[in-house]
């Protein structure tokens, strides 16, 4: 039995170890528990807020009408300032004519279908400079003997962009002169007395050149 033994305990080193392929992973951080791999899905950048800059704008508008009266308006407005507004106008009788912008951009009716004086803070009739004034009173134009009238205008009121934008609605020319507001007429505080519509056009964006 003593040889028995001592065979036993000579061969217990010689036991064949287990292949490290067959050895089971453990972690200490693990402690015995699952592996659980967990993939996270890549996460998109949030949008950046796009900031629209200012720039140029131009508009234009073409005047016709019934009579010999037409005519070329373009406006220009930079950034958010005020807008210039040049005209030319032939076929006038020589004299002051009233010019205004009014309210629609319809000429379905001829001039008289694009409305009253476009007046969006509910004004009386008045001059450019004045404080009380529709937005679309522009003055008069005048032209020389030989029926032309050219002139230059710079106004806060009639942007090209914004609530109060301009671009779709209509510029007039008028038989008589303008009388401001201050003519004591009936129609004074409404239309500055100008009498009838030669020709109108309906203001529309064009190419900055």
């Amino acid at each position: 039995m003593a040889s028995a033994l001592s065979t036993s305990i000579a061969c217990a080193p010689c036991a064949p170890k287990p292949s490290s392929a067959r050895l089971p992973f453990h972690s200490s951080l693990l402690a015995g528990q699952p592996l659980r791999l967990s993939l996270r899905r890549p996460t998109a950048a949030a949008p950046r807020s796009l900031t629209i800059v200012a720039a140029t704008k131009k508009a234009v508008a073409v005047l016709k009408g019934n009579s010999e009266v037409e005519g070329v308006v373009t406006l220009v407005q930079e950034d958010d300032g005020p807008t210039t507004v040049k005209v030319r106008v032939t076929g006038l009788t020589p004299g002051s004519h009233g010019f205004h912008l009014h309210e629609f951009g319809d000429t379905t009716n001829g001039c008289i279908s694009t409305g009253a004086h476009f007046n969006p803070n509910n004004m009386t009739h008045g001059a450019p400079e004045d404080e009380v004034r529709h937005a679309g009173d522009l003055g008069n134009i005048v032209a020389n003997s030989d029926g032309v009238a050219e002139a230059t205008i710079v106004d806060n009121q009639i942007p090209l962009s914004g609530p109060n934008a301009v671009v779709g609605r209509a510029f007039v020319v008028h038989e008589l002169e303008d009388d401001l507001g201050k003519g004591g007429h009936e129609l004074s505080l409404t239309t500055g007395n100008a009498g009838g519509r030669l020709a109108c056009g309906v203001v529309g964006l064009t190419p900055v050149a």
